[in-house]
């Protein structure tokens, strides 16, 4: 198995490539450790000194240190726990594991699909080759909340994506939307 890796608009935070399916159609985000006991991957790259977040993506993890260690030194370790964790077909998660779910009215179901083909057309693929990713979390009384995952809730020009990027753009093609912010 041949792991790549790539670096991220957050040089805190590098992404590495497997070639394989991680999560699928799923994302999932782990601020520290005790978020990471859903997920043996997740829970083992912690166990790895520096590991401040793992991020699982699609086809990739990405990965944020510590601000003291380097990436000279930890790049190897990730890179051989993740090929051992791989190679042997261990489980990404645990089983019978929800993430979480979205909030909005039933009655605003098709503006939420609106909101989640313009995030997944548009704006995911271009976030996810950064390394991160950002999940629509709900829509209520014309206010979108997502939630920045992997590079992109470390990263500091997240707020400006999110505000100037993202948020112009869902108002223009969904009137309804008369803003966005972040979800916890």
């Amino acid at each position: 198995m041949f792991i790549e890796t790539e670096g991220t608009p957050n040089p805190a935070t590098l992404k590495f490539l497997p070639g394989r399916a991680i999560l699928g159609d799923k994302t999932a985000d782990f601020a520290d450790a005790d978020a990471a006991l859903i997920s043996p991957l997740a829970e083992a790259l912690f166990g790895l000194e520096g590991v401040a977040r793992v991020f699982l993506g699609g086809d990739f993890v990405t990965i944020t240190k510590s601000g003291a260690i380097e990436w000279q030194a930890l790049k190897p370790q990730v890179l051989g726990l993740l090929m051992e964790h791989l190679v042997e077909d261990r489980p990404i998660l645990r089983e019978n594991v929800t993430l979480e779910a979205e909030d909005f009215a039933p009655e605003d179901a098709e503006i939420a699909a609106q909101i989640k083909d313009l995030l997944d057309t548009r704006i995911r693929p271009a976030v996810a080759g950064d390394g991160g990713d950002i999940i629509f979390r709900g829509f209520r009384d014309g206010v979108v909340s997502l939630k920045m995952q992997g590079s992109c809730a470390g990263c500091p020009s997240s707020s400006a994506t999110l505000k100037h990027g993202i948020e112009t753009m869902l108002k223009h093609y969904i009137p309804e939307v008369t803003s966005v912010t972040q979800a916890a």
